[in-house]
Protein backbone atom coordinates (compact mmCIF):
# COMPACT_ATOMS: atom_id res chain seq x y z
CA UNK A 1 0.00 0.00 0.00
CA UNK A 2 1.42 2.98 -0.92
CA UNK A 3 1.82 6.22 1.41
CA UNK A 4 -1.22 7.85 -0.47
CA UNK A 5 -3.53 5.09 0.35
CA UNK A 6 -2.30 4.62 3.73
CA UNK A 7 -3.32 7.70 4.57
CA UNK A 8 -6.74 7.63 3.27
CA UNK A 9 -7.22 4.23 5.15
CA UNK A 10 -6.13 5.94 8.42
CA UNK A 11 -8.20 9.22 7.43
CA UNK A 12 -11.23 6.60 7.57
CA UNK A 13 -10.02 4.68 10.59
CA UNK A 14 -10.35 7.77 12.41
CA UNK A 15 -13.58 9.29 11.35
CA UNK A 16 -15.37 5.57 12.03
CA UNK A 17 -14.48 5.53 15.98
CA UNK A 18 -14.47 9.75 16.60
CA UNK A 19 -17.87 9.33 18.00
CA UNK A 20 -16.83 6.90 20.32
CA UNK A 21 -13.06 8.15 20.96
CA UNK A 22 -14.31 9.90 23.84
CA UNK A 23 -15.64 7.02 25.79
CA UNK A 24 -14.86 6.78 29.77
CA UNK A 25 -12.63 3.81 29.12
CA UNK A 26 -10.58 5.60 27.13
CA UNK A 27 -9.68 8.43 29.66
CA UNK A 28 -6.19 8.19 29.68
CA UNK A 29 -6.41 10.65 26.76
CA UNK A 30 -8.38 13.67 29.16
CA UNK A 31 -5.99 12.62 31.96
CA UNK A 32 -2.77 13.01 29.94
CA UNK A 33 -4.45 15.96 28.71
CA UNK A 34 -4.51 17.77 32.01
CA UNK A 35 -1.48 16.88 33.04
CA UNK A 36 0.20 17.92 29.67
CA UNK A 37 -1.33 21.58 29.68
CA UNK A 38 0.61 22.45 32.72
CA UNK A 39 3.67 22.55 30.38
CA UNK A 40 2.44 25.72 29.15
CA UNK A 41 1.50 27.58 32.39
CA UNK A 42 3.86 30.71 31.00
CA UNK A 43 2.94 34.44 30.45
CA UNK A 44 5.31 34.03 27.73
CA UNK A 45 3.23 31.66 26.13
CA UNK A 46 -0.03 32.81 24.10
CA UNK A 47 -0.53 31.71 20.79
CA UNK A 48 -0.13 27.51 20.97
CA UNK A 49 -0.60 24.95 18.08
CA UNK A 50 -2.41 21.67 18.69
CA UNK A 51 -1.17 19.12 15.88
CA UNK A 52 -3.15 15.82 15.91
CA UNK A 53 -5.62 17.43 18.03
CA UNK A 54 -8.25 14.65 17.42
CA UNK A 55 -11.05 15.66 19.56
CA UNK A 56 -9.68 18.20 20.93
CA UNK A 57 -8.84 17.06 24.76
CA UNK A 58 -5.41 18.76 24.75
CA UNK A 59 -6.61 21.64 22.88
CA UNK A 60 -9.41 22.54 24.82
CA UNK A 61 -8.34 21.68 28.66
CA UNK A 62 -5.66 24.48 27.53
CA UNK A 63 -8.25 26.98 26.20
CA UNK A 64 -10.11 26.40 29.56
CA UNK A 65 -6.75 26.23 32.01
CA UNK A 66 -5.82 29.66 30.02
CA UNK A 67 -8.35 32.10 28.83
CA UNK A 68 -5.75 34.01 27.82
CA UNK A 69 -4.45 32.18 24.99
CA UNK A 70 -5.13 31.09 21.82
CA UNK A 71 -5.23 27.57 20.41
CA UNK A 72 -5.32 26.41 16.89
CA UNK A 73 -5.62 22.94 16.57
CA UNK A 74 -5.23 20.53 13.44
CA UNK A 75 -5.99 17.31 12.14
CA UNK A 76 -6.85 15.56 9.28
CA UNK A 77 -9.89 13.66 10.22
CA UNK A 78 -13.00 15.83 9.61
CA UNK A 79 -15.24 13.29 11.98
CA UNK A 80 -12.68 14.00 14.88
CA UNK A 81 -12.64 17.87 14.23
CA UNK A 82 -16.50 17.46 14.45
CA UNK A 83 -16.26 16.18 17.95
CA UNK A 84 -14.07 18.99 19.16
CA UNK A 85 -15.86 21.72 17.83
CA UNK A 86 -18.98 20.24 19.46
CA UNK A 87 -17.54 19.65 22.84
CA UNK A 88 -16.00 23.63 22.45
CA UNK A 89 -19.72 24.87 21.87
CA UNK A 90 -21.20 22.97 24.42
CA UNK A 91 -18.62 24.46 26.89
CA UNK A 92 -18.70 27.92 25.16
CA UNK A 93 -14.82 27.88 24.81
CA UNK A 94 -14.31 31.15 22.39
CA UNK A 95 -10.38 30.40 22.22
CA UNK A 96 -10.26 27.44 20.49
CA UNK A 97 -9.99 27.39 16.81
CA UNK A 98 -10.25 23.96 14.71
CA UNK A 99 -9.13 23.67 11.50
CA UNK A 100 -8.76 20.00 9.06
CA UNK A 101 -5.16 20.27 7.91
CA UNK A 102 -2.98 17.56 7.76
CA UNK A 103 0.35 17.44 9.92
CA UNK A 104 2.77 16.42 7.18
CA UNK A 105 1.69 19.58 5.72
CA UNK A 106 1.10 22.21 8.46
CA UNK A 107 -0.27 25.14 6.26
CA UNK A 108 0.11 27.86 8.95
CA UNK A 109 2.90 30.16 8.82
CA UNK A 110 6.18 29.51 10.41
CA UNK A 111 7.18 31.14 13.40
CA UNK A 112 3.66 32.02 14.05
CA UNK A 113 3.28 30.16 17.77
CA UNK A 114 4.99 30.76 21.11
CA UNK A 115 4.53 26.69 21.62
CA UNK A 116 3.42 23.70 19.69
CA UNK A 117 2.29 20.27 21.43
CA UNK A 118 1.38 17.02 19.91
CA UNK A 119 -0.28 14.41 22.14
CA UNK A 120 -0.18 10.47 21.14
CA UNK A 121 0.03 12.03 17.42
CA UNK A 122 4.08 12.20 16.46
CA UNK A 123 4.68 7.85 15.66
CA UNK A 124 2.09 8.29 12.92
CA UNK A 125 5.12 9.95 11.16
CA UNK A 126 7.26 7.62 9.03
CA UNK A 127 10.01 9.92 9.82
CA UNK A 128 8.75 11.14 12.97
CA UNK A 129 12.35 13.64 13.52
CA UNK A 130 11.19 15.44 10.47
CA UNK A 131 7.86 15.54 11.51
CA UNK A 132 9.35 17.19 14.97
CA UNK A 133 11.05 19.65 13.05
CA UNK A 134 8.15 20.35 10.61
CA UNK A 135 5.91 21.07 13.68
CA UNK A 136 8.94 23.25 15.57
CA UNK A 137 8.89 25.58 12.65
CA UNK A 138 5.62 26.82 13.52
CA UNK A 139 6.87 28.18 16.94
CA UNK A 140 9.12 31.22 17.29
CA UNK A 141 12.83 30.56 17.93
CA UNK A 142 13.48 29.98 21.89
CA UNK A 143 9.59 28.44 21.63
CA UNK A 144 8.30 25.12 22.81
CA UNK A 145 7.43 21.97 21.18
CA UNK A 146 6.01 19.24 23.96
CA UNK A 147 4.71 15.77 22.67
CA UNK A 148 3.71 12.78 24.48
CA UNK A 149 3.38 9.31 23.86
CA UNK A 150 3.72 5.54 25.26
CA UNK A 151 5.79 4.07 27.27
CA UNK A 152 6.81 0.04 26.47
CA UNK A 153 4.97 -1.93 28.80
CA UNK A 154 1.80 0.28 28.14
CA UNK A 155 -1.67 -1.60 28.09
CA UNK A 156 -0.08 -5.20 28.76
CA UNK A 157 -1.33 -7.88 28.85
CA UNK A 158 -4.02 -7.29 27.35
CA UNK A 159 -2.77 -5.86 23.70
CA UNK A 160 -0.45 -9.03 23.90
CA UNK A 161 -3.72 -11.07 24.11
CA UNK A 162 -5.35 -9.28 21.84
CA UNK A 163 -2.47 -9.89 19.53
CA UNK A 164 -1.96 -12.83 19.80
CA UNK A 165 -5.69 -13.98 19.09
CA UNK A 166 -6.14 -11.65 16.03
CA UNK A 167 -2.95 -13.89 14.19
CA UNK A 168 -4.98 -16.80 14.85
CA UNK A 169 -7.64 -15.24 12.61
CA UNK A 170 -5.19 -14.29 9.90
CA UNK A 171 -5.14 -10.57 10.88
CA UNK A 172 -1.83 -8.86 11.28
CA UNK A 173 -0.76 -7.78 14.68
CA UNK A 174 -1.49 -4.16 15.36
CA UNK A 175 1.84 -2.15 14.41
CA UNK A 176 2.15 0.32 17.27
CA UNK A 177 4.53 2.86 16.04
CA UNK A 178 4.92 3.89 19.23
CA UNK A 179 6.90 1.85 20.73
CA UNK A 180 9.42 3.30 18.37
CA UNK A 181 9.91 6.32 20.94
CA UNK A 182 8.72 3.98 24.07
CA UNK A 183 11.17 4.86 26.14
CA UNK A 184 13.11 8.40 27.72
CA UNK A 185 16.19 7.94 26.03
CA UNK A 186 14.48 7.02 22.68
CA UNK A 187 12.35 10.36 23.21
CA UNK A 188 15.33 12.27 23.99
CA UNK A 189 17.02 10.33 20.66
CA UNK A 190 14.27 11.97 19.00
CA UNK A 191 14.26 15.71 19.85
CA UNK A 192 18.25 15.92 19.25
CA UNK A 193 18.19 14.41 15.90
CA UNK A 194 14.77 17.30 15.50
CA UNK A 195 17.50 19.95 16.27
CA UNK A 196 15.94 20.73 19.87
CA UNK A 197 17.97 21.82 22.82
CA UNK A 198 16.90 22.08 26.35
CA UNK A 199 15.40 18.27 26.06
CA UNK A 200 13.20 17.33 28.99
CA UNK A 201 11.33 13.92 29.36
CA UNK A 202 9.09 12.48 32.07
CA UNK A 203 7.27 9.79 32.70
CA UNK A 204 4.03 9.28 34.52
CA UNK A 205 1.29 6.83 35.17
CA UNK A 206 -1.87 7.33 34.26
CA UNK A 207 -3.34 3.35 34.49
CA UNK A 208 -6.31 2.52 36.20
CA UNK A 209 -8.76 -0.09 36.61
CA UNK A 210 -11.52 -1.09 34.17
CA UNK A 211 -15.08 -2.62 35.69
CA UNK A 212 -15.32 -5.52 33.37
CA UNK A 213 -13.42 -7.28 30.23
CA UNK A 214 -16.54 -4.98 28.05
CA UNK A 215 -15.09 -1.62 29.45
CA UNK A 216 -11.91 -3.04 27.30
CA UNK A 217 -13.70 -4.02 24.55
CA UNK A 218 -14.51 -0.38 24.68
CA UNK A 219 -10.81 0.68 24.45
CA UNK A 220 -10.66 -1.52 21.17
CA UNK A 221 -13.27 -1.06 19.54
CA UNK A 222 -13.44 3.19 19.66
CA UNK A 223 -9.55 3.75 19.46
CA UNK A 224 -6.76 2.18 17.23
CA UNK A 225 -6.97 -1.59 17.29
CA UNK A 226 -10.26 -1.07 15.69
CA UNK A 227 -8.34 -1.30 12.41
CA UNK A 228 -7.72 -4.59 13.25
CA UNK A 229 -10.25 -5.73 14.62
CA UNK A 230 -12.46 -4.70 12.34
CA UNK A 231 -11.07 -6.54 9.43
CA UNK A 232 -12.98 -9.58 10.53
CA UNK A 233 -15.98 -10.55 9.59
CA UNK A 234 -19.45 -10.39 10.83
CA UNK A 235 -19.77 -14.23 12.33
CA UNK A 236 -15.74 -14.16 12.87
CA UNK A 237 -15.66 -11.03 14.97
CA UNK A 238 -18.59 -12.45 16.92
CA UNK A 239 -16.67 -15.29 17.59
CA UNK A 240 -13.27 -13.63 18.11
CA UNK A 241 -15.30 -10.99 20.32
CA UNK A 242 -16.46 -13.61 22.44
CA UNK A 243 -12.99 -15.43 22.44
CA UNK A 244 -10.78 -12.74 23.80
CA UNK A 245 -13.33 -11.29 26.32
CA UNK A 246 -13.36 -14.26 27.75
CA UNK A 247 -9.82 -14.10 28.00
CA UNK A 248 -9.41 -10.64 29.36
CA UNK A 249 -11.92 -11.37 32.00
CA UNK A 250 -9.80 -13.82 33.40
CA UNK A 251 -7.21 -11.38 34.11
CA UNK A 252 -9.64 -9.31 36.48
CA UNK A 253 -9.63 -9.29 39.84
CA UNK A 254 -11.70 -7.85 42.91
CA UNK A 255 -11.03 -4.49 42.03
CA UNK A 256 -11.31 -5.00 37.71
CA UNK A 257 -8.66 -5.13 35.31
CA UNK A 258 -5.72 -3.36 35.05
CA UNK A 259 -5.62 -1.09 32.25
CA UNK A 260 -1.70 -0.51 32.41
CA UNK A 261 -0.67 3.17 30.95
CA UNK A 262 2.42 4.90 31.23
CA UNK A 263 2.65 7.87 28.98
CA UNK A 264 6.25 10.06 28.33
CA UNK A 265 6.37 13.54 28.00
CA UNK A 266 9.16 15.15 25.95
CA UNK A 267 9.53 19.03 25.57
CA UNK A 268 12.28 20.58 23.83
CA UNK A 269 12.92 24.65 22.63
CA UNK A 270 13.06 25.63 19.04
CA UNK A 271 17.12 27.17 18.74
CA UNK A 272 17.16 30.63 18.80
CA UNK A 273 17.97 32.25 15.17
CA UNK A 274 22.02 32.64 15.21
CA UNK A 275 22.71 36.13 13.57
CA UNK A 276 25.61 36.55 11.25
Amino acid sequence: MDAESRKTKMIESFNTVSSGYDNRSLRFFSESARHMARYLDSPDIGRVVDVATGTGNLALEIARSYPDKQVTGIDFSPGMLAQARLKAEAEGIGNAEFLEMDMDAIALPDGRFDAAVCAFGIFFAEDMAGQLRHIAKKVKPGGMVVICSFYEDSFQPLVELLSARLEKYGIERPSLRWKQIATEEKCRTLFRDAGMEKIQVERKELGYFLKDSSQWWDVVWNAGFRRQVGQLAPEDLKRFTGEHLEEIEGLRTQDGIWLNVNVLYASGVRPAERII
